[in-house]
This record gives structure tokens, sequence and C-alpha cells, in this order.
């Protein structure tokens, strides 16, 4: 029978098997590469490369995370009843209290980032202290550390390093395959190689992307469950998302590599939810998260 301490191993296990898959994929594109564009540099330059983004993400993502989402510290003195809230709260779960920050944007949301519990961090938006009551905020905050506890934060943060990268490499090789030349490769063999290497710049972020949804979904409907549990009061965070994926406006300082970590979708765009949308939407809808949690 699954248990917390079963999706905790899975999520460890997930993270390094995906590390372990970037440092492979990492080399095989530099090897398609060298070869296309015949030049070695290429490959030695692609595994050292793949080592050194592996181990800076897993010590550094999460502060890249705070920093791209332009996060600020935050004191108990300044923002009392969030400081209290998540205190209180890490104690009733067990955990010890995350580095707490504040993003000054009127779009509430709010996400976990760190590399393990000793080492992790809460942002919340100011929009979300100003329409949440006390319930509500208490069942965000909640959520949030139920991802530390599960031990979500480490593979997501990690996700945010690795798949931005992989997009990055793709647009990269896409840009020297139509402005760069070939190496000393003609005729139809080297056309074909040229073609098979757009092919894959092309794949790579799309399964990348893919990845990193499947991570997100599944891990959102238990961090409601858990953190419902954690505070006995569901209808706080049921109410809290109610308000949070009806806000018209999305935040302004996000992007699809560090959207998954948010509570709630923070790319809004206000047009209507295509078929498309939802398979790549980076939240389970709203609705049947809610629905869950009233239904507890």
């Amino acid at each position: 029978m699954a248990t917390l301490y079963t999706h905790q191993d899975q999520n460890v296990r997930k993270t390094w098997f995906l590390m372990t898959m970037f440092f492979v994929v990492v080399i095989a594109i530099a090897w398609a590469f060298s070869y296309i564009l015949d030049n070695p540099a290429i490959l030695y330059f692609g595994v050292i490369f793949s080592i050194v983004m592996n181990i800076w993400s897993y010590w550094y993502s999460d502060s890249l995370v705070i920093k791209m989402s332009g996060a600020k510290k935050a004191s108990r003195e300044q923002y009392f009843d969030l400081w209290n809230a998540v205190e209180n709260l890490s104690i009733t779960a067990g955990l010890p209290m995350p580095a707490l920050y504040v993003i000054d944007d009127p779009s509430p949301n709010a996400f976990a980032t760190g590399r393990d519990k000793e080492h992790s961090a809460v942002a919340v938006t100011t929009g979300l202290l100003q329409i949440l009551n006390k319930n509500e905020l208490e069942g965000v905050i909640a959520h949030e550390l139920s991802h530390i506890g599960n031990r979500d934060i480490l593979l997501g943060t990690v996700v945010v390093v690795l798949v931005g990268f992989i997009a990055i490499a793709s647009d990269m090789f896409l840009r020297m395959s139509i402005y760069g030349r070939g190496g000393n490769r003609d005729g139809r063999i080297g056309l074909i190689l040229m073609i098979v290497g757009i092919v894959l710049a092309i794949l790579a972020p799309i399964v990348a992307q893919l990845i990193k949804l499947a991570i997100s979904r599944k891990r959102e409907f238990l961090a409601d469950a858990s953190g419902a549990l954690l505070t006995r009061y569901p209808e706080g965070l049921a109410s809290a998302l109610e308000k949070i994926s009806g806000y018209p406006v999305g935040i302004q300082r996000v992007s699809t590599a560090t959207a998954h970590l948010y509570i709630s979708k923070p790319l809004k765009d206000g047009k209507a939810v295509s078929f498309m949308s939802k398979l790549f939407a980076t939240h389970p809808p709203a609705e049947e998260r809610i629905s869950a949690l009233r239904g507890m």
C-alpha cells in the first residue's frame, strides 16, 4: 500500500532519474551536433557542461528560482500574520520553518522551492496576502509545506534548470543549422543529418515540457490533500483556490520554466481553454481540485 514515505522515495528516485537522463540526453545531443557540424569540441563541451549543470541544478537551482521570481526576504515585523502562519504550521507538520519570501505582485499565488526540508523556501505574492482571509492563507501555506514534506520541491526545482537548458540548447542548434555551415559534409547524407538534427532540436523542448507537466499535475492533488489534513479544514484551501484561479491577471515575472512551481496557473491570457491548452497545462483544473477538497 502506497504511503507518504513511498511518495517521498519516488520523488527522490525521479530526481536522480531525471538528472541521469539529462546527462545522457545532453551527451547524445552534443554528439549529434558535433557529428553534423564536424566539430568534436562540441562533444567534449557537452560532457563537461552536463556534469556541471547537474551539480549546479542540485545545489543552486532554488536560488535561481527565487531570483527569477523577484521575491524579497520577508521579516516577521513586516509580515507578522504570514510569519506566524508559516511558523505554526511548520511546527504542526514537523518541519523546519522555511525561508519566507514575498513577491510584489497583485496576482494572488505562491510556491515552494529548495533541495530538501532543511534548505527550503516559501514565496507568496502581495496579492495573495490582500485577498485571502486567515483560514484561506493557512490552507495555501499548508499546501506549500506539503510540497516540502513530500519532497516535491527538489524535483520541481531541478526541472526548472534542466528543462530550461534543453530549450535553450535546442534554440541554439536551430540557429546554427539555419545560419551556420554543416562542416565538411556535403551531399544527401549531410542534408539528411541536418534535417534529423533540426527535428531533434524541435522535439527536445516538447518532450522536456511533457516530462515537466507529468511531474506537476499529480503532485498538486497530493499536496492539496496533505495540506487539508494539516489544517483539518479543507474548505480553507478550496476557497483560496477559487479566489486565486478566478483572478483574471497573471503574475508579471514568471516564465514557462517556473510556472509549474506555483499553487495555481500563474500564466493567464483570458482566452478560451482549448484541448491543446489542457494537454500542456502546468496544473490540473482548479474545479477538479476544489471538488476533491470539498469531497473530503
